[in-house]
Formats: C-alpha cells, structure tokens, sequence
C-alpha cells in the first residue's frame, strides 16, 4: 500500500517515543522506504539501533557524523528526499518551535527544509496539551496546512487522565494509507471477518472438526484490508498466515470461542463476512482424560453449537452489513436463500461441493452470489485470491448504493 513511497519519521523528547517504533514497522511492512530523525531529547526514551533495525536505514541526529574530518549530514536533501514528514512524537517543546519557526537542532534544520506535506501527533500532558499556548501553536500548524492528528484521551504519564496521549501507532498509520490513497472505498470501516474450521474437544486429544483450511476467510481479510478497512480476523485453527498492518487476527479454538469474539467485536463493525465453517455439532460433555478403547464402538451425545450467524442477524442495526456463506451438497439454491432470509443477512455467498476445484483445501472456489431482492450473480472457477477480490467488490458496491 505504500510501495515507494519515501516517509521521514521525526521522533521527539516524549514517553510515547517508544510507539514510533511500531509505526516504523508498520510503514516497512507496507512498503515504504522510512529514514528516522530522532531529536536528542527523544535518545533519553529509544535508541538509535532499535529505529535503525526495523527500518533498514541509519538514524539521524545531529549535523555532524564526524566531527574530526568534519563529516556532515546534509538536512536539507533530507528534508527533499521526503514524500511525506511525520512528528510522531510531537512534544510541547518541538510544537513551539516549530510554531515559531525556530531551527536549533536538525530535526527543526530537517523540517524547515521539507517540502512534502507534515503530519503530526502531539503527544503531551492534559495540562500541557489544554495550555492556550499549545492550541495556539497547533492552530499556526494547521495554518502552514499540516495535518495534525488529535490525540486521544485516556490514562497519562503522569497518572492524571485526559487528553494528551499520542496516537496509537494503527491509527497514525492509517491516516498515511488516507493522505497517499484518500480513494480507498473502505478507508476507515472496521470489518469482522472469520476464517477456517473449529474444534469441538471429545477428550484432550481427539475432536471433531471439517476439512476447511481458512483459505478462503484469509484471502478475504487480505482483500478487504488492501481497500483500506481495519479487519478484524476471528480465526479458528489454521495454517494460513496473513501480515498486514490493517489486519489484527483474534485465534480461537472452537465454536463458543469463537462465538464470543464475534459478539464482543460485533458491535464496532461497520460489516461483517462470516467465511468460517464453525462445528453445527459439539459432545456434550467433554471427557478430561483420554478415552480408552475398550469396546468394538463409542456413542458420543452431541449438542449443537450457538449459530453465530443468525444471532448477529438478530443483533444487527442501521448501517450494519452481514454476510454470510453457505457449503451444500443438494438443493443448493433453496437451502441459501432461506438462509439468507433465516439469519438476516445482506447477502450469502455459496460453495457447492459438486463443483469440481471449489469448496474445502483448494487453492481455487467457484461461487454464486444471493441477496435478498432474489438477485443472484454467478462465478465461474478462480484461484480464491481473485474470489476474495470479486466479493470484496461486491461488498464495496452493496454499502455504496
């Protein structure tokens, strides 16, 4: 997402100098080439290494590297290579003298060279942030037309409570996926997405499961992730991997697991794409120790599991997008669509397991798409990458109109 792009992080004499860290690595991740300014104050907080370890790149402080041969680095191609400067950090102390134009150290020497848009997150006291002379400085910047990201409320350093603190790291990171790409369509929706099977225990070393492999959800939180939502991964078990900055994975087992995740995040969710094949059936009593063969059979009680979809359903409010998925052997047609109507859903995607290369471990899916005004709209067999893609797409359509 951010490919190319040439992003200078300019640290602070702030506590929450440590968060840069992580941003550093959320920009690399993304692709962007991240050089590091660190003010001296900020060297009492985080060392140079641990910026020039994530980002690949030596860490700048000072004017000269050496001051017995008089090496020097030059701040103002610094400040020109840049696409995009981020404060973050902003301390109190850096914000005046940015407001005043002043340029006694070189990350003021850096910043008074740029000439790529700045983004910044004061990171301060409630006291210090509420001072008019802060909102006075914070207005100047805004003046020079810098973008500044309001800092959030919630336990300080210093043990008050109020507003001051910087940023969290995902959210300065998507406000630069928002300044390189304001076209994103899902720029700022937070998504649930649940992958892969679950695991109902009969005893601590058998269970009952399916063949799913989460492919399919994984793919999905991928795509959504890449048009710019924040995905909420609930994942049962699974070989699947998936690094991205947008993209946080919740691991559960089994289905009350997972049931619980999705009612705990549920609310926050602008949409929801339930891609897991959850357990319908669960023992009834779980055994404690292993069951030993004794007899020619075994007769295990079953009970069914919570339908998360269908409480979701129930749950589901005015601005709220649920989509569901449907695996069926016969009567496919008639089974979906009265799924879709049963749990409430926005729209359902089928897998048939007729289908030759679609459903469970395959690297490909063919679908059908359902939605309550009875439209239906056919696929023909991808690799699930590109199924991932033409849902997402779908998705985007349906919250557009």
């Amino acid at each position: 997402m951010l490919i190319r792009k040439k992003i200078l992080l300019c640290v602070t004499g702030s506590i929450a100098a440590y968060k840069a860290a992580y941003i550093t690595r959320l920009l690399v991740q993304a692709g962007a080439e991240v050089k590091v300014v660190v003010s001296k104050g900020a060297l009492n907080f985080i060392t140079p290494l641990t910026f020039s370890t994530l980002s690949k790149n030596p860490v700048f402080s000072d004017f000269t590297e050496d001051p017995d041969s008089g090496k020097w680095t030059n701040h103002v191609e610094l400040g020109l290579w840049a696409d995009l400067m981020v404060m973050a950090p902003l301390s109190a102390n850096t914000l005046s003298k940015m407001a005043q134009g002043q340029s006694d150290n070189f990350l003021l020497a850096t910043y008074m060279s740029v000439r790529c848009p700045v983004m910044v997150a004061p990171a301060m006291d409630h006291d210090m942030y509420s001072h008019p002379a802060t909102q006075e400085n914070l207005l100047k910047l805004k003046s020079y037309n810098h973008i500044v990201l309001e800092p959030a409320s919630g336990q300080l350093a210093s043990g008050l409570v109020g507003k001051g603190r910087m940023s969290e790291p995902e959210d300065i990171f998507e406000a630069i996926i928002a300044h390189f790409h304001p076209e994103l369509p899902l720029q700022g929706k937070e998504v649930l997405v649940t992958a892969g099977p679950t695991y109902e225990r009969i005893d601590p070393v058998r269970f009952i499961s399916n063949f799913s492999t989460g492919k399919m959800g994984y793919a999905i939180a991928h795509a959504l992730a890449s048009k710019g939502a924040r995905v909420h991964l609930v994942s049962g078990p699974t070989h699947e991997t998936l690094f991205h900055p947008l993209v946080k994975i919740y691991n559960v087992e089994s289905a009350q697991e997972m049931y619980d995740s999705c009612i705990a995040l549920f609310e926050a969710m602008q949409i929801s794409v339930l891609c897991a094949a959850v357990a319908d059936f669960r023992p009834k009593k779980q055994v404690t120790e292993k069951i030993k063969k004794k007899d020619n059979s075994l007769t295990i009680e079953l009970e069914t599991t919570q339908d998360i979809a269908k409480e979701l359903g129930r749950r589901k409010t005015s601005g709220q997008y649920l989509i569901g998925f449907a695996l069926e052997t016969e009567n496919e047609t008639e089974h979906t669509q009265a799924k879709l109507i049963s749990k409430n859903l926005d729209m359902i995607v089928l897998n048939s397991l007729r289908d030759s290369g679609a459903g469970f471990g395959s690297d490909t899916n063919k679908i059908s798409v359902f939605w309550p005004d009875n439209k239906v709209l056919h696929f023909g067999l991808k690799p699930k990458i590109q199924v991932a893609q033409d849902i997402t797409e779908l998705i985007i359509q349906m919250i557009s109109q």
